[in-house]
């Protein structure tokens, strides 16, 4: 007999899953019979590409009463070797859990869902256990092994018998888990959490007989099928219910609240299969992380081939989760071949269509229900802008963003509609954040004349609406960059004098600014800093920064002037050469942080701006 101790990572888990979720200790039968699910799946597959038949795969469930009371998961899937219920059982395999779960807040903590988000689902029978028994013969194998362990620091491995592959798991119930070595609770449990899986699960009992004056005269032993063993997305939508549908999702994304919607797609003709997708009401936790991952599951004629591929849906989609089911796809279709596959290729692209004009449709028909998917998917959605050209123009019409004239959230088309009769150009506003936007001296002459200017707060909004270009027929402009002032440029002449103290400022300033222009869009305001119409702006050069291109050239902004403002003005008039370069670098400094950008040495404005005052 091997004794082994559990790696650190797996005793901190077991601590946090046996403290911290105890409110949702029924959990691990879905945990149990969800990885007896998967080695089903895995057998199966392997029997068709490689030409074998197998008895019925199916999951067994059986139970004792009594002081010893214990529960069995037992299935005839692929089995695992010895090394295998090392690997899976002693260790962490999924990248990042460690770190996940230090980070974990006492709210998060308590959330039942993180355990099968995370690949640890196992580990719920310690809620319930004081002692689990795993017996594995995996397919192929001459050799059994026992796995056991009481859930503290250590575990065991030893040979073991077993008829056929497959892994029986038996739980020695403590005093928590006793209530679970009941035939109705088991019931119950399967068909909340599990009643969607494709594969019978039997339960085997006890049950007492009855002569005519019900007085108990033996026991029958019976075996009963207790889940429906279908594939949900393969029935008729006529004979689903909306809460068919949310179980379903719940069931299977280890979610508790039900989707935003759904859409269930049966395909027929020359490319044959069935979508039922489902949109998360709240984005999924990863879905920045570039190592999320993937919620859509491939089959292929009912059979699992993959639920970890990048490439079913593009990345901009990856807040979907469901199931794509092919009837044309061939059973051992690999990774690198689903990359190429014509088939995988246009079910794809129609896939992606589907959902595209499904959020389309709902943003026509119900605003409010699209203001709540907007509300987590907007970002993503801008991704497909610049990942996905031949759905562009659709992504246009999706995509929201706030405004300086509006409530809530507008689209591009919505704006056009309320656009002035003179106004030539879509006007738009980059930066951190809306208030900072809502307040920005740029945005004065803009409201003065009854034009409306785009908030645009994402991180990526500059990368994405700046390579646009245009919107129909209208030029999308940034107000914080200099080609916008062509909109504005009065007939006359800028005066000599203007001139002179732009010249003068920039002399002062040196290489802090690219260029000094006297504005014809400024007023009750001193300057504005602007990126010149072919450079990134201060906040696109800080994301870029975050974003690790620390070798790209720094571009300096374009500083803005108001001639006739009273400081601008002292500006001019000063021949005191230590008072010019004060004052250009106070009003450049200002005009930075009014674009919320924290100026490079906030100290030195500090100093400066006091011997202004004094």
């Amino acid at each position: 007999m091997e004794r082994k101790q559990f790696k650190t990572e797996v005793t901190d888990l077991l601590q946090l899953i046996i403290h911290s979720l105890y409110s949702h200790k029924e959990i691990f039968l879905r945990e149990l019979i969800s990885n007896a699910s998967d080695a089903l799946d895995k057998l199966r597959y392997k029997s068709l590409t490689e030409n074998f038949t197998t008895d019925e795969m199916r999951i067994d469930i059986s139970f004792t009463e009594g002081d010893k009371r214990t529960l069995t998961i037992s299935d005839n899937g692929i089995g695992m070797t010895h090394d295998e219920l090392s690997e899976n059982l002693g260790t962490i395999a999924h990248s990042g859990t460690k770190k996940f779960l230090a980070n974990l807040t006492e709210e998060q903590k308590s959330d039942s869902n993180l355990i099968g988000q995370f690949g640890v689902g196992f580990y719920a029978a310690f809620m319930v256990a004081e002692k689990v028994e795993v017996v594995s013969k995996a397919w192929g194998s001459d050799k059994a092994y026992k796995w056991a362990s009481d859930g503290r620091e250590k575990y065991t491995i030893d040979e073991a018998e077993r008829e056929s592959c497959g892994t029986t798991i038996t739980l020695y119930l403590n005093e928590e888990g006793k209530e679970y070595a009941n035939r109705w609770q088991i019931e119950n449990l399967v068909k909340q959490y599990s009643d969607h899986i494709a594969y019978p699960i039997y339960l085997a009992y006890d049950q007492n007989t009855y002569d005519d004056k019900y007085n108990v005269t033996g026991t029958e032993h019976k075996v009963e099928k207790i889940n429906s063993a279908s594939a949900l997305w393969r029935r008729s939508k006529s004979e689903l219910k909306e809460e068919d549908y949310n179980d379903f999702y719940k069931n299977t994304s280890y979610d508790t609240e039900n989707p935003l919607f759904y859409i269930h797609t049966k395909a027929e003709g020359a490319t044959e299969y069935t979508t039922l997708f489902f949109i998360p009401a709240k984005a999924p936790m990863d879905m920045y992380h570039a190592d999320y991952k993937p919620g859509v599951k491939l089959y292929v004629r009912r059979v699992y081939i993959t639920d970890d591929d990048k490439e079913l849906l593009p990345t901009y989609l990856r807040f979907v989760r469901g199931i794509i089911d092919s009837e044309d796809l061939p059973l051992n279709v690999s990774r690198e071949i689903l990359q190429q596959n014509k088939v995988m290729s246009a079910i794809r692209t129609a896939s992606v269509k589907k959902l595209l004009g499904e959020f389309k449709k709902i943003s026509e028909q119900n605003p409010e229900l699209y203001t709540k998917f907007i509300e987590q998917y907007n970002r993503p959605l801008k991704e497909g802008l610049y990942q996905d050209y031949a759905n562009r123009d659709d992504l246009l019409e999706l995509v929201r963003f706030k405004s300086s004239e509006v409530e809530g959230y507008t689209s591009l088309a919505q704006y056009k509609e309320r656009m002035k009769s003179d106004q030539k150009s879509i006007y738009y506003i980059t930066g951190a954040a809306e208030e900072t936007l809502k307040n920005s001296p740029l945005l004065s002459s803009y409201k003065e004349k009854g034009y409306e200017v785009l908030l645009m707060t994402d991180d990526i909004d500059e990368l994405v609406i700046g390579s646009m270009g245009k919107y129909k027929d209208l030029d999308l402009k940034a107000v914080n960059k200099t080609d916008a002032m062509d909109d504005f440029a009065d007939k006359k002449k800028v005066a000599k004098e203007d001139k002179k103290v732009a010249e003068k400022i920039k002399k002062a300033l040196g290489d802090r600014v690219k260029d000094v222009k006297v504005s014809s869009r400024l007023s009750g305001v001193s300057a504005v800093v602007v990126a010149d119409s072919n450079d990134p702006t201060v906040q696109m050069q800080q994301l870029l920064k975050a974003m690790g291109q620390t070798g790209m050239p720094e571009s300096a902004p374009v500083l803005e002037i108001n001639a006739e403002d009273p400081f601008v003005k002292k500006i001019a008039l000063s021949e005191d050469e230590t008072f010019v370069a004060d004052a250009s670098s106070v009003l450049l400094d200002q005009a930075l942080l009014s674009e919320g950008v924290m100026p490079k040495n906030p100290a030195e404005f500090a100093v400066k701006l006091h011997s202004l005052l004094i």
